[in-house]
């Protein structure tokens, strides 16, 4: 698959392309790199919707553990 990419790439670079073709090129290029970039945003999010429900639960835990006890060494 990438040696596909690559040798299409290189017939690219080695011939005459036309104005349009180059802009049609770097117009695939940019739609990839926009891909690559919204993937990185959704993992980002889903990093800090995870680390946002951490931190919730360990508060909440830290809640109910401070909670008043019953001494157990006087019972």
């Amino acid at each position: 698959m990438m040696f596909k990419y690559i040798w299409t790439e290189l017939k690219l670079m080695l011939k005459t392309v036309t104005p349009m073709q180059a802009v049609t090129h770097e117009l695939m290029h940019a739609e990839h790199a926009l891909l690559q970039a919204e993937s990185g945003v959704e993992y980002a999010q889903a990093l800090v919707n995870y680390n946002k429900q951490r931190v919730k639960r360990l508060k909440a835990y830290l809640v109910v553990d401070e909670a008043p006890t019953i001494n157990k060494e006087t019972t």
